[in-house]
């Protein structure tokens, strides 16, 4: 893979990274309230949740780097990963927040398409 597939498909593993941390350190702080638009009532009661989505979003970052590391004979672990993270972005659109498919899921859909395609 060229350098620009594996930056691009690196920065959909490191936004699964911030997801985790968002999701399981900072979902009732200012940060994490902040970008899912939370009051601390609703933070408080839905962390155990968050926390277990985040560590979802941390498997999927996990996966995709595990198939970087690989170079070559990765390539179709990163393209399983790629479009697990294209369906939860897509499922995440569809059942919470439309703006989920365009911070999720289209980074995904570039990423495989450059795998690919290129």
């Amino acid at each position: 893979m060229s350098l620009v597939i594996n930056i691009v498909v690196t920065i959909v593993a490191l936004l699964h990274v911030y997801f985790l941390v968002l999701e399981m350190f900072l979902w009732d702080k200012p940060a994490g309230r902040r970008a899912f638009g939370l009051t601390k009532e609703a933070a408080k009661n839905t962390k155990v949740l968050a926390a277990n989505q985040g560590l979802y979003n941390g498997f999927l970052a996990a996966g995709i780097i595990w198939g970087l590391i690989l170079g070559p004979a990765g390539i179709s672990i990163i393209t399983f990963f790629l479009c697990c993270v294209i369906v939860a972005g897509i499922f995440g659109a569809v059942t919470a927040s439309k703006k989920i498919l365009f911070v999720q899921a289209l980074p995904a859909a570039i990423g495989l398409a450059l795998v690919l395609f290129f």
